[in-house]
């Protein structure tokens, strides 16, 4: 899916321009890649929100600065560590009859039969890394975790050919794993039947009588 996003080319500045421009509604950005030199750019800060929340950030966008159509991916997304509004994004400029290399989030889906037996489901990494046509990049790769049991794992190998696009992971690259329950759970869970012996410290059982 191809979106399209109005830029306007802008000259780099210090950081107070910058600011002015954040707080005038704009993100500030660049574009670089294929077929040209990087270019400085500015977006409308709530159009970019609306298209994020709509369709993700792994989607092919188009770009269009000033006349000119560029289709880009989003590299990467610089936000405020306080407010977590987006200070910056870089798009990289791609050819859209090559594939590409992106990293893709995993996502969950089923109810694993260990975590039904008690178990703890973990995620070890949450990106798979795939080479992929610009036109069918998914925006998260979908992993059933049905049949994992506790004490087994889920890896790259296990999936592989459930998908038409290749995974650059190997084959052990663990994407799903059940742990037991802990050991102060199970102990709780535990139940004792009968009343217990009293033991004095002579280690006789009180419950007989005494020579």
């Amino acid at each position: 899916m191809s979106t399209i996003l109005n830029a306007t080319k802008r000259h780099k500045g210090q950081g107070s321009t910058l600011t002015k421009l954040r707080q005038s509604g704009a993100i500030p950005g660049v574009v670089y890649g294929y077929q040209m030199e990087p270019t400085s750019i500015s977006l409308d800060a709530r159009m970019f929100a609306k298209v994020l929340s709509e369709i993700g950030s792994k989607s092919v966008f188009q770009l269009d600065v000033e006349g000119k159509k560029i289709n880009a991916v989003l590299n990467e997304v610089q936000r405020c560590a306080l407010k977590g509004h987006v200070k910056h994004v870089d798009f990289k400029s791609i050819n859209m009859s090559e594939e590409l290399e992106v990293d893709i989030p995993v996502s969950v889906v089923g109810e694993a039969i260990g975590v039904k037996d008690g178990g703890f489901l973990l995620q070890p990494n949450r990106d798979i890394r795939i080479k992929v046509q610009p036109s069918e990049i998914p925006e998260t790769i979908e992993i059933d975790v049905t049949n994992v049991a506790i004490g087994t794992s889920l890896y790259v190998g296990d999936i592989r050919q459930n998908y038409h696009f290749e995974i650059l992971n190997e084959d052990d690259y663990t994407l799903v794993t059940i742990t037991p329950p802990s050991a102060e759970n199970v102990q709780e869970d535990e139940t004792v039947d009968g009343t217990p012996e009293v033991i004095e410290a002579t280690g006789q059982n009180t419950a007989e009588p005494r020579e």
